[in-house]
């Protein structure tokens, strides 16, 4: 074990202590996760549904390109050409195999799609869950709790330096004044 591996869980079960205690606070960080979630669904459908668009398009492409392989196959064997009938249809069957695989993975990205999208539904009904138990719990909560002040006001704290931080500085003079009080006491 490492001092980071027992700092980490350190804070994590801080986090944990503080989310508890702070039951609205659990349900914002929910509201956040299932935002997140809701985003990239949207992302995946919107990809999913690019996807399944450029497969409709080398479809229809392909199909094209059968017909035409398909009428030269009807027009060399009208004039005899025997010499080309075979071939012309072994490039027809290999046009068709690589249409049906086109066809599945098209299949294949509908299928997905309806997939993202009822994920979607779901995380939309979990969102509306869970914004109504936060709502229940803020009305339960006649006064604001102060522990969480710092946790709604977004402030980075990341920002300061030790050397810069009011709060830092103030602690420093405390803690000063407190060993100086106890060393007095000791004299």
């Amino acid at each position: 074990m490492s001092i980071f591996d027992d700092f980490s869980r350190f804070l994590e079960t801080r986090l944990e202590e503080f989310l508890k205690n702070n039951p609205h606070l659990e349900l914002q960080a929910l509201l956040e996760q299932l935002r997140e979630q809701e985003k990239e669904t949207l992302k995946l459908i919107i990809e999913l549904e690019g996807q399944k668009n450029r497969l409709e398009n080398d479809i229809l492409t392909l199909a094209q390109e059968i017909q035409t392989w398909h009428q030269r196959i009807a027009k060399a064997k009208a004039a005899k050409r025997f010499d080309l009938v075979q071939p012309a249809e072994e490039r027809e069957a290999a046009l068709l195999r690589q249409g049906n695989q086109l066809w599945g993975q098209m299949q294949g990205a509908k299928q997905q799609i309806i997939q993202a999208q009822e994920l979607l539904t779901q995380i939309r009904k979990r969102q509306q869950e869970v914004e109504t138990q936060a709502a229940q719990v803020k009305s339960s909560q006649s006064v604001p709790n102060e522990n969480t002040t710092g946790w709604n006001q977004g402030i980075n704290y990341s920002t300061y330096s030790k050397a810069t931080d009011p709060l830092e500085a103030e602690f420093q003079r405390w803690e000063l004044d407190d060993e100086l009080n106890r060393l007095k006491q000791e004299l």
